[in-house]
């Protein structure tokens, strides 16, 4: 029983660095989480890969070794280290939409990496100020602070916000938080085209 018991730490603590490295692609990328099977699948993606990195290296490297028990031992270090270090790569290659942009270029695909044109179309535009087109017909400029990955979570914080109207600009609070429901279309402007859009 006790054999048992430590080949399945043994095997937990293999898959420990998989299940880190999918934490930290899910806690950088703007993604929504996938279903609870997906998460696993990715999990075990970047387990193989940790391990296939860290399994080359000879013994007298793997110096910190943990005993578990049964027999097991569990280099965790450097498939921790390697499990991290792809996971990083992972999130600047998603986040910088890097692998779609190669692939775009050469014709493979139209697709991003962005989790939706909405949070496409803030990302590339972060030099920009926006105006927001209500529903009533009002117009709200400001600096996008923060939005949401998707328009269906509902808000956009502006800083530096104010009213556009038919005379002078009208100013508003330093900060607004506007719900989606109430913007028709978001119109992206260079600051020094802010001065002739009143």
């Amino acid at each position: 029983m006790e054999s048992a018991s430590g080949e399945t730490i043994g095997i937990l603590g293999f898959l420990l660095p998989g299940f880190v490295a999918a934490a930290i692609f899910h806690a950088f990328t703007s993604h929504p989480k996938p279903s609870p099977f997906e998460r696993v699948i990715l999990a075990l993606m970047f387990t193989a890969i940790a391990q296939t990195l860290a399994a080359p290296l000879p013994s007298s490297i793997r110096s910190v070794e943990i005993e578990i028990g049964g027999g097991v031992a569990w280099d965790p270090i450097w498939a921790m280290a390697f499990a991290v270090i792809v996971a990083v790569v992972v999130v600047v290659a998603v986040n910088y939409d890097l692998v779609h942009k190669i692939l775009r270029k050469v014709h493979f695909t139209k697709e991003t990496s962005y989790p939706s044109p909405w949070y496409s179309s803030f990302f590339r535009n972060t030099d920009r100020y926006v105006v927001l087109h209500l529903v009533g017909g009002e117009r709200l400029f400001g600096w996008p602070e923060e939005w949401s990955n998707d328009p269906a979570s509902r808000h956009i914080r502006l800083i530096e916000a104010e009213w556009l109207g038919q005379g002078p600009r009208e100013p508003t609070e330093a900060e607004v938080l506007v719900n989606v429901d109430e913007v028709r279309m978001v119109e992206f402007v260079q600051a020094e085209e802010s001065g002739s859009t009143s």
